[in-house]
């Protein structure tokens, strides 16, 4: 994909990842729209990045979701590419986990991106696409995230179902598999804590590599445990 001029939804872009996402985007000179739940961070980003369209949401409500993919499409004039980094974590024994915890990273980790997704879809043509970030949790399920890496699976498995159906329409559907990255997320958890978690990639490292699959239509990015290294697919 060649992303000059794409009218490309960052959802999510008041996190670190989404927010070095939406910069290496505008560099790549991107039609940008962002969104995220921190009004004030988000109006900031926006100005920085030359205006671009911004729209405020919270993850736990989906219709709104929905309803940002819809106005974001209206302001663009279309869409040809949503990048969802969104995400919540929580950490403890599976068999302590708080059911109302569970619930929270289902909505936010599982059917908040596929609603962000399915709303977009129906907008994205030919050669467009969708890129989603969920977890090296989805490759590699680690005790002490039990519901945590169900909710990553469940988005990776989703995508992988949602790839061949997408695929005749010549719209890629793109997995974004990462280890642990050290952006605050671990310390922002809704329940429990961290276990010690090594650094195995850098957001630049990660950003960089989202953009070569974008570029080259790839349907994975996961980091291989053996070579210790990101591998495109």
């Amino acid at each position: 994909m060649d992303l000059s001029g794409k009218r490309t939804l960052v959802a999510g872009a008041t996190g670190v990842l989404g927010g070095a996402l939406a910069w290496a985007l505008h560099r790549e000179g991107v039609r940008l729209a962002l969104a995220g739940r921190d009004e004030a961070k988000l109006a900031t980003l926006a100005q920085e990045l030359g205006g671009a369209h911004a729209a405020a949401f919270d993850a736990l409500d989906l219709d709104r979701c929905t309803d940002v993919v819809a106005d974001t499409a209206d302001a663009l004039g279309g869409l040809d590419l949503l990048v969802v980094a969104i995400g919540v974590a929580a950490f403890g024994p599976g068999d302590a986990e708080d059911d109302a915890v569970t619930e929270n990273l289902l909505a936010v980790n599982t059917l908040a991106p596929m609603a962000l997704v399915r709303a977009a879809l129906p907008r994205i043509e030919k050669g467009g696409g969708v890129a989603v970030l969920t977890a090296i949790l989805a490759d590699y399920p680690t005790a002490g995230m039990a519901a945590y890496s169900a909710t990553k699976a469940a988005t990776s498995a989703w995508l992988t179902a949602l790839r061949p159906e997408q695929r005749k329409r010549g719209v890629t559907v793109f997995d974004i598999r990462p280890p642990h990255i050290e952006t605050g997320l671990a310390g922002r958890a809704i329940a429990g804590q961290a276990p010690p978690l090594k650094e195995a990639a850098t957001v630049d490292g990660v950003v960089g590599m989202i953009l070569d699959g974008l570029r080259t239509g790839r349907r994975e990015l996961r980091y291989d445990l053996q070579k210790g290294e990101l591998t495109l697919r």
